[in-house]
């Protein structure tokens, strides 16, 4: 039997550092009621797992059905959720709750935000030893995804899931416009190079008598952010934020990926000016033929059309990439952890991660790659059409101030925006997102 290893941090972190870290990766503080609240996660009797995430919803309910389904896998486990409101209020409270030793068993995090957690104290690492005689071992994952739960050597995040930036389309005015292959699958050759896909665009609007392609990103907090870093990434280019900065970009081929996301949104055979509800609306009323969009919207989408079908993101400049982020599970520092409730805890996550059948038919890519190599998961559809994304998924940069909900990717789209909407010129813009990339950099980190 291996042991738990104790917590890793950096040295000499005290409780009054901790408190500070918890509040800059937070970003805004709740107050000493909703920290106060966090001491009951201890006071568990010893089968109760005490679980918080951020699922409501469609998504929620499907965790509550993963939970019955895990249960074979944990006898004599109980796993209690407490869903907390996504974004800031979330991430503040499981940042000051790990920093004062009294979160919860097992929490739920995006992995963008590892690197503003990690490295500064505010999680435990996961036993691998533990987790293998379970039935999970680092080979059950994708290595774009598995990379990113490391830190020092530990693993400090164990994935959920996938959730790629992908593209959904209508089968029939696809197959109109020539853009599906004799299976049914889009052909992505066909939007294999910035002028291809805007050719592509223009002849889905054509076979749509509407406009082709949807992307709404008008006020919208990510979006811009999303597509620009996914495309930015498959051109190759550098880059790299070493503290302190300044950062180190290709601005050339920021100023190219830019000014071919304003052709997209040009008005000419796509929507220009779509806010992140009226492009999903557009997409389900059929008003275009495809969108840009996370597979978090499968659900939507199924609804109006059940014939919906998707794709990974096309490989526009040359080399493959796909944004995307990914739920996974994180053990918020204890300084004293039980062993045996620890084993207790490793043991429900990998129950959880077996019950992905589940999970996927939101439309997420489970992480555990023995559900996506089943003949059932086969028979999703869209699903296995993008299963493939995971293979080439990049995250946000690996810094403390970026990831899901984070004052970064809104800083990035809102020049984005400028750019797209407001017809600032794409070399601009690209110097402006440096200058913004600087200003983050010239602030210290909290580890």
């Amino acid at each position: 039997m291996t042991g738990i290893p104790a917590p890793v941090g950096p040295p000499g972190l005290s409780r009054r550092r901790l408190l500070g870290t918890a509040l800059t990766s937070g970003a805004a503080l709740l107050g000493a009621a909703a920290l106060s609240g966090c001491g009951s996660a201890q006071a568990a009797d010893a089968s109760t797992v005490r679980l918080w995430d951020l699922f409501s919803g469609a998504d929620g309910g499907l965790l509550n059905d993963m939970v019955r389904a895990a249960r074979p896998d944990m006898p004599g486990t109980r796993i209690e959720r407490t869903v907390l409101e996504w974004g800031t209020p979330y991430y503040t409270k499981l940042a000051m709750a790990s920093a004062g030793g009294r979160g919860p068993d097992v929490a739920v995090a995006h992995m963008s935000r590892l690197a503003g957690y990690a490295p500064t104290g505010l999680l435990d690492p996961w036993d691998l030893d533990v987790l293998a005689e379970y039935g999970v071992g680092r080979d059950d994952f994708a290595d774009a995804v598995w990379a990113r739960t490391q830190y020092r050597g530990h693993t400090y995040a164990v994935p959920l899931d996938t959730h790629p930036f992908i593209v959904f389309f209508h089968p029939e005015p696809a197959a109109k416009a020539g853009l599906l292959t004799p299976d049914g699958a889009l052909d992505t050759e066909a939007f294999s190079s910035p002028d291809r896909f805007l050719a592509a665009g223009r002849e889905l609007a054509k076979a749509s008598g509407r406009q082709g392609i949807a992307f709404g990103y008008v006020t919208d907090t990510a979006q811009g952010w999303r597509l620009f870093y996914g495309l930015y990434r498959q051109t190759g280019g550098a880059f790299g934020l070493p503290e302190g900065g300044p950062a180190e970009v290709d601005v050339d081929r920021m100023a190219e990926v830019i000014a071919f996301m304003a052709k997209l949104v040009d008005g000419r055979v796509n929507p220009k000016r779509l806010d992140y509800p009226a492009a999903i609306a557009a997409f389900a009323n059929r008003q275009t033929a495809m969108i840009l969009s996370g597979e978090w919207e499968l659900g939507t989408f199924r609804t109006a059309d059940k014939n919906v079908s998707a794709a990974p993101f096309p490989t526009v400049f040359g080399t493959p990439a796909v944004y995307a982020d990914s739920h996974s599970f994180v053990l918020p520092r204890h300084p004293d952890p039980d062993p045996e409730h620890r084993r207790r805890t490793h043991r429900a996550v990998a129950a959880l991660l077996k019950a992905g059948q589940i999970w996927a038919t939101a439309g997420h890519i489970p992480a555990y790659g023995p559900v996506t190599r089943t003949s059932a998961y086969a028979r999703l559809q869209p699903q296995a059409h993008y299963a493939e994304a995971q293979d080439h998924v990049v995250l946000d940069p690996s810094v403390w101030f970026a990831g899901a909900g984070s004052d970064f990717q809104n800083a990035m789209s809102q020049v984005l925006q400028q750019a797209l909407l407001d017809g600032l010129a794409p070399d601009r813009a690209a110097r402006a997102m440096v200058q913004r990339l600087n200003t983050f950099l010239s602030k210290p980190s909290p580890a």
